[in-house]
């Protein structure tokens, strides 16, 4: 459905603060070189605590992280073979959530009914996912289609980030391209124009005009001299639960978000850059320019964000029922969409979650 682009005042209900999340859908945990064979991490997704392990033949496995018998943390284990094995008493788990073995029980003695409930996860892009929803829904919905991995001609950098903040404000940071004013010193983006809004169920496309000059246009190249203004399209796609933005022949984003609770949110970002180097030259450069890039632009870029991000949350947690008022259309159609999934996710576990409408004009 197309949706008008005037920038609007609307009043903006703070319930959008409040919700969970559908889980539904699958979540990155953590980029995948970072779990060895053998290693044991915990994760959360929306306040479920999971124990993520890699066995030793290199499979990952998701169980929740409370072992059966005593509640105790499976995460404080180790893993054994394929197993883990819970720190207290030394009971063994599968990959299934099965308890298959108790040291200090006798040979052939039958096992108690004790099972740790298991998630969907699988390893792509790079980052370990997890399905903390129905199972049943795991194979129909898939983490996004990264189309530029692993391609010829793009430099790929990987971000992550810690944000204090509940994930619908972290969400209409990457929705909203107006704040280019914030990063001016970094000589980030100016002159924003929202062209066309378009809305489902379940995403969210808005697509903007942006300009850029500087030393950072030049060196990305948006533009042919640093004192050059070069005015570009941006497309930015939120595709419930995580983002895909573009800017026309330059570069590729990424964003998978991860809700950790009600103020805290993780963020894996790839990002992809268009090289115009031939192919044997950019290879032994890209550890060098992934450096660069990382440390000296996306995250200066990153760390201003966050520390809006965080203020706002603040904020909001010292006065919620202070009232806010928003103009631009594509933030108050994404808030509608985070509360609308929730309520689907609600719905289906038949449970009752009105929240009425996000936003009433002004």
């Amino acid at each position: 459905m197309e949706l008008a682009t005037t920038l609007k005042s609307q009043a903006v209900r703070n319930v959008v603060r409040e919700v969970g999340i559908n889980a539904d859908y699958w979540y990155p945990v953590e980029w995948g070189h970072r779990l060895k064979a053998g290693e044991v991490i915990p994760v959360s997704i929306w306040q479920q605590a999971i124990a993520v392990y890699r066995d030793d033949q290199g499979q990952l496995h998701a169980l929740e992280d409370a072992c059966p018998h005593r509640g105790v943390a499976l995460h404080k284990g180790e893993v054994q073979g394929q197993n883990i094995a819970c720190r207290y008493h030394g009971w063994q788990f599968n990959g299934k959530g099965d308890c298959v073995n108790i040291p200090y029980l006798p040979d052939g003695q039958k096992l108690p009914c004790a099972q740790a409930h298991n998630y969907p996860i699988q390893e792509k892009y790079g980052l370990i996912w997890v399905f903390p929803g129905d199972p049943s829904l795991s194979e129909i919905r898939q983490p996004p289609h990264v189309v530029e991995f692993d391609q010829p001609g793009w430099l790929d950098v990987s971000v992550t980030a810690h944000l204090g903040a509940h994930f619908s404000i972290c969400n209409e940071n990457a929705m909203d391209v107006f704040h280019g004013f914030l990063h001016q010193n970094l000589q980030g983006w100016f002159d924003p124009v929202l062209l066309s809004l378009r809305e489902t169920e379940a995403s969210i496309c808005a697509e903007y005009q942006v300009s850029y000059k500087g030393r950072i246009a030049k060196f990305l190249g948006l533009s042919e001299q640093a004192n050059t203004v070069t005015t570009l399209p941006v497309s930015v796609q939120y595709h419930y639960p995580h983002y895909h933005s573009t800017l026309q022949g330059v570069s590729s984003l990424y964003l998978m978000r991860l809700p950790v609770g009600p103020t805290e949110s993780r963020s894996f970002a790839l990002f992809f850059f268009k090289v115009r180097l031939p192919q044997q030259l950019l290879n032994p450069l890209k550890p060098l320019l992934r450096s660069v890039l990382r440390r000296f632009v996306l995250l200066k870029f990153l760390d201003q964000d966050i520390e809006m991000m965080e203020s706002e949350q603040k904020r909001y947690l010292d006065k919620p029922t202070r009232r806010y008022v928003e103009i631009n259309p594509a933030i108050i159609a994404l808030q509608r969409l985070i509360v609308r999934q929730y309520d689907l996710f609600q719905q289906k576990a038949g449970q009752s979650a009105v929240h009425g409408n996000v936003v009433t004009e002004e």
